[in-house]
C-alpha cells in the first residue's frame, strides 16, 4: 500500500494493488476537527462509557432473548471503541456502518449462549493455553493485519454499503478476538474485570501503533499464565 498528498493538504491518495481512492486529509476526515467527525467519536466513546455502566449496575433477564441484549450490551462496551478509526476514517453513513457491526458481534452471542446451555467449560489452565496458541497463530496474524488497515479495508470494500462494510469488518474482527473471546465465555464467565482487561487488549492490538507485536506479548503472557496456573 502506498500513499501521497497534494500540496493543498485537502486530500490523500492510498494505493492497494492497482486501485487507489482518496482517503481523509481535509476537514472532515481523519485527523480533521470537523463537528460531525467529532461527534462520531464522541458518540462510540460515550456509548461504551454507557454499557460499561449498565453491565455494572443491572442483570440481564433469563432466557435466550436475555442473554444476547446482555452479550450485545457487552460488545458495545468492549468493542465500539477499537472501531474509532475505521468510523472516523469511512465517509458514509457512520450509523450504518456501527449497527452492521454490532449486528455480527450480536448473532455471534448465539455461540456462547449455547456453549452455556450445553455446560461447556473448559479449566482455567487449558482456556489461557489456548487463547495463548491463538494469539501466535498465522490466523490471529491475518485477521488484525485487516483489522488495523482500515484504509485499505474501506478501498477494498468500497463497492459496499455501510451496513455490509460493518458486517464484513466484524467478522474479521471476530476472527481477531476469537481465543480471548472464547477465554471470556469458557473460562471467565463473562466476568466484567475479564471482559475489560480483554477490551483493553482489543484496543491496543487494533489501534495503538505497537498492536500487533502485543499480541506475540499476549500469547506469550496467555502460555505462561496457563502453566503456572495449572501447577498452583
Amino acid at each position: 500500500m502506498a500513499s501521497s498528498s497534494h500540496g493543498n493538504g485537502e486530500a490523500a491518495f492510498v494505493t492497494v494493488g492497482s486501485r487507489s481512492a482518496r482517503v481523509a486529509t481535509r476537514p472532515g476526515t481523519l485527523g480533521g476537527r470537523d463537528r460531525a467527525q467529532v461527534a462520531a467519536g464522541s458518540a462510540l466513546v460515550a456509548a461504551s462509557a454507557l454499557a460499561w455502566l449498565a453491565l455494572a449496575g443491572t442483570e440481564p433477564p433469563l432466557g435466550a432473548a436475555g442473554f444476547l441484549a446482555g452479550w450485545t450490551l457487552m460488545m458495545v462496551a468492549m468493542m465500539l471503541p477499537s472501531i474509532l478509526p475505521l468510523v472516523l476514517l469511512h465517509r458514509g453513513s457512520r450509523a450504518g456502518l456501527v449497527a452492521g457491526y454490532l449486528g455480527v458481534w450480536s448473532a455471534l452471542g448465539l455461540l456462547p449462549y449455547a456453549a452455556m446451555e450445553w455446560g461447556l467449560e473448559l479449566g482455567l489452565p487449558l482456556a489461557l493455553a489456548l487463547a495463548g496458541l491463538y494469539e501466535l497463530s498465522p490466523l490471529k496474524s491475518a485477521c488484525l493485519r485487516r483489522c488495523r488497515n482500515v484504509a485499505g479495508f474501506l478501498l477494498e470494500h468500497y463497492r459496499s454499503g455501510p451496513l455490509r462494510l460493518g458486517a464484513e469488518h466484524g467478522l474479521w474482527c471476530a476472527g481477531c478476538c476469537a481465543g480471548l473471546m472464547a477465554l471470556l465465555v469458557l473460562a471467565a464467565s463473562m466476568g466484567l474485570q475479564w471482559a475489560a482487561a480483554i477490551a483493553a487488549v482489543v484496543f491496543v492490538q487494533k489501534v495503538l501503533s505497537f498492536g500487533e507485536p502485543s499480541a506475540r506479548v499476549v500469547g506469550a503472557g496467555l502460555l505462561a499464565a496457563a502453566a503456572v496456573v495449572a501447577v498452583t
